[in-house]
């Protein structure tokens, strides 16, 4: 005699008229502790990039309006249009507290979906099995890794979380999360119209809902180009795609970040749900702009985390009917290749913020009395100064961002040091690189630093020397001879 593992759920429904919520509430706190566990592990990863927003909410926070330099011109300097309006209220110590409240917010945000997430894979009916693809949040790099790194991310990971639930309401955490995730936006449409069908809904109302997911990407786009004078982000300009990068990155993204591995499973996936099967097709979409894109340079896959939790959620709803021995062998290859990934690559990304912060310490008093520093890395320069950060790369500069080549590769024109008033440069050593002797012949870690150090020569003598914690790497600071 078979007894139905969800029999205790249907008596509870039957007689209270509600769906039992005793276990799911239970499951989801259980989930929320697992994806604790790697966020404490890798707590202290951060990127440049933090601190590019973290500048400009310190900025705002002065009255001084949405300016990565104190002086320059508005700029659109990072992607999630907004997000320094968030960080605004607790700039006033300036970019390293802003980082702080972001990386903050952006664990708490990611621990609230985990919550939520294991609660929901509780709810879904079949094998007791369904709830072991959470036993992938306790060792998930990417997921953890991103909600405390102090950009947007883990805000719109819980916006893509949300999304997943099923109601029309859920075109508005989409909507949001393309808004400030342009990538995002055919996963959002795919993903409402998607759940719509699943749904029954008429074809009139899920159009309807996917014209209203469009509309903050809209307003966002609009705003851009009221603001800025371009409805696209900067770094679409300052970071063009590349196709072929843009395919091992999206490769990468399927066989290192875990949770894709529980949907190898396609004779099981033609079982599941109509809205789990909305969601799975949603994020290969994903997979496939991510691919378009040319993918990002940043560690860890950060523009496939966001649908990662969906991803879970399939990857529970076919462990609830497929055979055990098939579900143990998905969890093997995903938790496997999660831990390698953790400690392989987490042991490095845990020491990135302290590292961050004795650099910022250690350049403080060689940039000092400088009034125009240059650097590709502005993010933490930006944080160590003052002083007006004139953008390599282009990230944060319109007119570096137009010019020929990536972001690492900008051909910056001859005279352009001069045009800048340039005073300080910090530049990057490639890997196990000495300073040379003159210092210009030195090897630097990227093509648009080598063309700078060159184009300026002798006019400029070497300060200081600053190791780059973990990495056989280091910084010059240079300083113009008057």
């Amino acid at each position: 005699m078979s007894v139905d593992p969800n029999f205790s759920e249907q008596i509870a429904e039957e007689w209270t008229g509600r769906p039992h919520t005793a276990r799911p509430l239970a499951i989801g706190a259980a989930a929320a502790l697992l994806a604790l566990l790697p966020l404490l592990w890798i707590r202290d990863f951060t990127v440049d990039d933090a601190l590019i927003t973290a500048r400009v909410a310190a900025h705002l926070h002065a009255g001084l309006g949405y300016r990565f330099n104190a002086t320059g011109p508005p700029v659109d300097a990072v992607t999630p249009l907004g997000w320094a309006y968030v960080l605004l209220p607790f700039a006033g110590g300036g970019p390293l507290a802003a980082l702080s409240a972001a990386r903050w917010m952006g664990a708490l945000c990611w621990l609230a979906a985990a919550g939520w997430l294991g609660a929901e894979v509780a709810r879904l009916r079949g094998s007791p099995l369904r709830l072991s693809p959470l036993l992938v949040l306790a060792v998930c790099a990417p997921l953890a890794a991103w909600s405390v790194a102090g950009m947007e991310t883990g805000v719109v990971v819980a916006l893509a979380t949300l999304a997943l639930v099923r109601s029309p309401w859920a075109v508005l955490p989409a909507g949001l999360a393309a808004a400030w995730r342009p990538e995002l936006l055919p996963w959002a449409l795919v993903l409402v119209v998607g759940t719509g069908l699943a749904a029954r809904r008429s074809i009139q109302r899920v159009f309807g809902l996917a014209a209203l997911v469009l509309l903050p990407a809209l307003i966002v786009a609009v705003s851009r180009e009221l603001a800025f004078g371009h409805p696209a982000p900067l770094a679409v300009f300052a970071k063009p795609s590349d196709l072929s990068h843009g395919l091992r990155y999206a490769w990468g993204a399927l066989a290192f970040t875990g949770p894709p591995l529980l949907l190898v499973a396609p004779w099981s996936l033609r079982r599941i749900g109509g809205h789990e099967r909305a969601i799975a097709t949603a994020g290969a979409v994903h997979v496939v702009s991510l691919l378009l894109a040319g993918g990002d340079w940043m560690a860890l896959y950060r523009l496939m985390v966001p649908v990662l939790p969906g991803l879970l959620l399939v990857g529970a709803a076919i462990a609830a009917v497929a055979r055990p021995w098939a579900t143990a062998i998905r969890l093997f290859a995903a938790l496997g290749v999660s831990l390698v990934v953790l400690f392989a690559i987490g042991r490095v990304a845990r020491r990135v913020g302290p590292n961050r912060m004795a650099l910022i310490e250690a350049a403080a008093a060689p940039l000092a009395g400088g009034r125009h520093v240059a650097s590709l890395d502005v993010g933490w320069v930006g944080a160590a100064t003052r002083a007006e950060v004139e953008d390599l790369a282009g990230v944060t500069d319109a007119r570096v961002a137009v010019l020929p080549g990536g972001h690492t590769t900008k051909r910056i024109p001859d005279g352009w040091l001069e045009a800048r008033h340039v005073d300080r440069l910090v530049l990057l050593l490639a890997p196990g690189a000495e300073p040379a002797l003159p210092w210009w012949q030195s090897r630097f870690d990227r093509d648009v630093e080598q063309r700078v150090a060159r184009q300026a020569g002798d006019r400029y003598r070497v300060l200081t020397r600053i190791p780059l914690g973990g990495t056989r790497q280091s910084y010059l600071i240079l300083r113009l001879i008057n």
